[in-house]
């Protein structure tokens, strides 16, 4: 008696697609990535990769935005975490989330940072996007930790910026050398953000 074999639900199989599509993307450049290649990796046709993500442009816009999603997920779960220990600093958590995404899922910044940020529009505008996202879900825990000294928005807002591009660079350090750990990292950027805002807390404003 032959056994049938079920097709997984349309919503599964198309993330499946786009799991292969960021490993197959994080290991060649996205001009020389092949559908077809997306398609082994997945174990499907190439036809079927079409049907559900559209072009090779649409594939790799759906796999920026997926891994855009899930890191802005795990960044705000942190933050916001309402089992965390009464006086743990939320930046630290943010942060400290942020490395351990970039560690355990380093075919997504490989994607996100490293391949989409090089190829011009559409892609730089949603890597745009979501570092806007990001910076301002900092930019909102700045504000609240400083409520105290009540900084301008646009202080806490360039502060944030500076934060965000401080976590881009260590992410890059941090991949390149696997003796750090998330925490270490997560703590020096802390600690710069802290000591940048030490004007604010002072009322002094923060050089433009």
């Amino acid at each position: 008696m032959r056994t049938k074999h079920r097709r997984p639900p349309r919503g599964i199989r198309r993330q499946q697609m786009i799991d292969a599509a960021v490993s197959v993307f994080s290991r060649g450049d996205y001009h020389t990535v092949r559908v077809d290649e997306i398609a082994r990796a997945a174990g499907t046709s190439k036809p079927t990769v079409y049907h559900h993500l559209g072009s090779k442009e649409g594939i790799f816009t759906a796999c920026v935005r997926r891994e855009a999603e899930r890191l802005i997920e795990a960044l705000s779960a942190a933050v916001h975490d309402p089992r965390a220990p009464g006086g743990e600093d939320p930046l630290h958590r943010g942060m400290l989330a942020f490395f351990t995404f970039v560690t355990h899922n380093r075919d997504s910044w490989t994607v996100l940072y490293r391949r989409a940020a090089g190829q011009g529009e559409p892609f730089a505008g949603e890597i745009a996007r979501t570092r806007d996202r990001v910076t301002a879900e900092v930019a909102d825990l700045i504000s609240t930790c400083t409520a105290a000294s009540a900084p301008a928005r646009r202080e806490a807002e360039l502060l944030a910026r500076v934060a965000v591009s401080t976590a881009d660079a260590f992410a890059d350090w941090l991949l390149d050398h696997p003796e750090e750990t998330p925490n270490t990292m997560a703590g020096h950027v802390t600690a710069l953000t802290w000591s940048s805002l030490a004007p604010v807390r002072h009322g002094e404003p923060v050089a433009p």
